[in-house]
């Protein structure tokens, strides 16, 4: 175990309980956890002491579009964001509103969106982001179970918070828009007793001269909803002391691994300041005086935005990432015999010196310039560290960015309860990929046996539920004690996810203990773990695998990859559009075949293959509320409100085929 330390020993299985693996910190926290320096509070310090240290450094920017034309990053500095986000925080108090009280905010990733945010922090109001992937029932809920008072609104989401006022009017009595209102809307809501104001009318009800509240690391700092695969949305408690604890063990895991961020690094802002993942980076910048540059909002545009901005530092999530490759790794593809044997000898050459242990600065130089530095300018040219969560990264893609991309990877493991990441691979130490790596600074692990699904955490190869300890995790959630009691048990938090700890220490995500479901002949099914091995056959972009108590085997709705399934029908004298090939018998059993072929390949048992697939043209997408915004599939929508009949008739066919 080159990386981690232990700290306890394991538990054996006694009164009901399972067993439980040894506990274990990460070496660079092998004297005790990180603890927060005297006289730190609240994050809000991090932006105040960024203002007078660095206060005509650029923090914030965005691109200023005028009609078709899309201009360069303009920027706001430190010191007016600063003097912004307390004029804007004294308003807020102007309101009624008091330290302790909840605000909302709902948009995509803006400069308003972390000004709101910041003039939450200064006056030690509760923020509350409202999804912008969720519909307006989920954001109805948000505002009356966190009962939100005042909320910041993105101009495109005012119809969507208009649309539920009636319902939530007790609560909500103050809208602030990110720009303005038009007066039909100023008066539908005026009519059910909620004041509006463009930004600019708010920012004039506040004033730079106040006094600002004391601050407490255990004050709540944001309630966060995550959107869960099902049920109501959980509200998670993170206290001031949470976020600062994340975003300290970021920075000491850059300082002893890799180079921290100094006021010279910017970072690119696409991932939802709704979700803790971004929200901790963006911090991070803060408490360092980076600059945050925002994209447009619009994915077609993702890449012409980074190109602009040039960043050092990249946060995505796997289907980004898979996008970037796909790109790449096409036109690599089409740039000649000659070129595609220089890249593939230069690929195979810096390969061999990082699995050797070489740093990535060391591992090709001359190869980085001559045949790589097409691909690192593909993301602005000057990214050095590139960061993967949200989903597991595919082996391949993971490769491939590590070594192209001039830049360390790391991918970790995290969660909304956790404030971010728990668990980081380290970008220079090659052994780690594939894994999520090591606990971070603030957090102690542990695996817990799960004896239902065949998981031993005292095995010679320890499998487990992942169990967290330590300074950076939620306090429970908002009004759901019951909840609570469920996931926190003697201190440690259980996430659900089954990990497998690797002789270096790394931990591997390799199943979810929740979807498991048993079938009619009594054999476990962990549905999410033979998902991910159909998922490496490369026909489909998306697969729902679903079984019950009440049938012996298992049927799939599945979403074919477009282009191949097309090439398929060519080869195969077929002329039908793509919807009509989804409904083709023939396409059907040819897919059904080719993911058994990769089952037995990935060696699943006869009980976990298919019998019978659906294929679906159209996406699993969060319109239709199929899946979440971090890409987990909401099972029991899928089923309940459009695959039910689909599902029956499945069964029904594959048992007729059977007679």
């Amino acid at each position: 175990m080159d990386f981690i330390v232990k700290v306890e020993e394991s538990r054996p299985a006694a009164d009901g309980r399972p067993s439980a693996g040894p506990v274990y910190r990460s070496i660079y926290a092998k004297d005790g956890l990180m603890e927060l320096p005297e006289g730190l509070e609240s994050p809000w310090q991090f932006l105040s002491d960024s203002a007078k240290k660095y206060p005509n450094n650029p923090m914030l920017g965005r691109r200023q579009v005028k009609a078709t034309k899309v201009g360069p990053y303009v920027w706001l500095t430190y010191q007016e964001v600063h003097d912004a986000a307390i004029r804007m925080g004294s308003a807020i108090r102007s309101r009624g509103v008091n330290p302790g009280d909840r605000c909302g905010i709902f948009g995509s990733n803006s400069p308003q969106w972390l000004t709101a945010m910041e003039a939450c922090n200064s006056h030690a109001i509760t923020y509350v982001p409202l999804y912008d992937t969720l519909g307006a029932n989920a954001v109805e809920f948000i505002i009356n179970h966190a009962e939100v008072s005042i909320a910041f609104v993105q101009e495109n989401k005012i119809p969507a918070i208009l649309s539920c006022l009636p319902n939530c009017s007790t609560h909500l009595k103050t809208i602030v828009s990110f720009a303005n209102f038009s007066s039909t809307q100023k008066e539908e809501a005026e009519g059910l007793g909620v004041s509006c104001f463009s930004w600019e009318e708010f920012s004039q009800l506040g004033n730079l001269d106040c006094e600002l509240p004391p601050k407490q690391r255990t004050d709540i700092c944001t309630i966060m909803y995550t959107s869960g695969t099902t049920g109501e949305p959980k509200g998670v408690i993170i206290t001031n002391g949470a976020i600062m604890a994340e975003v300290l063990s970021v920075e000491q895991i850059l300082f002893l691994t890799d180079k921290v961020c100094t006021e010279e690094d910017s970072y690119f802002s696409f991932l939802p300041l709704a979700h803790i993942y971004d929200q901790i980076m963006e911090s991070y910048c803060i408490y360092k005086g980076s600059s945050i540059g925002f994209w447009r909002g619009d994915i077609r545009f993702l890449m012409e935005d980074l190109q602009e901005l040039r960043p050092t530092m990249f946060c995505g999530v796997p289907r980004v990432y898979d996008r970037i490759y796909t790109g790449i790794a096409n036109k690599v593809s089409s740039s000649g015999a000659l070129r595609k044997m220089l890249f593939q000898y230069a690929y195979n050459y810096k390969l061999a010196n990082l699995e050797k242990g070489l740093p990535q600065e060391n591992a090709a130089p001359p190869l980085d310039k001559l045949v790589f530095d097409k691909i690192k300018q593909a993301l602005g040219g000057r990214v050095r560290i590139l960061l993967s969560g949200a989903a597991p990264l595919p082996r391949h893609v993971e490769e491939f960015f590590r070594v192209t991309a001039c830049s360390t990877l790391s991918q970790g493991y995290g969660l909304t309860e956790s404030c971010g990441g728990c668990l980081t691979s380290i970008g220079n130490v090659f052994p780690m990929m594939g894994t999520v790596g090591v606990p971070m600074t603030t957090i102690e692990t542990r695996l817990e046996s799960v004896p239902e699904m065949g998981y031993d955490a005292l095995s010679s190869v320890p499998r487990g539920e992942i169990c967290l300890r330590g300074k950076s995790l939620f306090s429970g959630y908002h009004k759901r004690q019951d909840l609570t009691e469920e996931v926190l048990i003697d201190g440690w938090f259980h996430t659900g996810d089954i990990g497998e700890l690797q002789p270096n220490g790394a931990m591997k995500i390799i199943d979810r203990k929740k979807n498991i479901f048993k079938l009619s002949q009594g054999e476990y099914v962990a549905v999410e773990n033979i998902e991910s091995k159909y998922l490496q056959c490369p026909l489909l972009t998306s697969i729902w695998v679903y079984g019950n108590s009440f049938e012996s085997f298992l049927v799939a709705v599945v979403v074919p990859d477009r282009k191949a399934l097309e090439d398929w029908a060519a080869e195969h004298h077929l002329t039908d559009d793509f919807k009509s090939l989804c409904q083709n018998l023939k396409a059907r059993k040819y897919i059904l075949d080719e993911l058994n072929s990769v089952g037995q390949k990935q060696q699943l048992r006869g009980f976990e293959l298919l019998k019978a697939v659906h294929l679906e043209p159209n996406p699993f997408d969060m319109e239709r509320d199929l899946i979440t915004p971090t890409f987990k599939l909401k099972r029991p929508h899928l089923l309940k409100y459009y695959y039910k009949d689909r599902i029956d008739k499945l069964y029904s066919e594959a048992k007729e085929a059977r007679v």
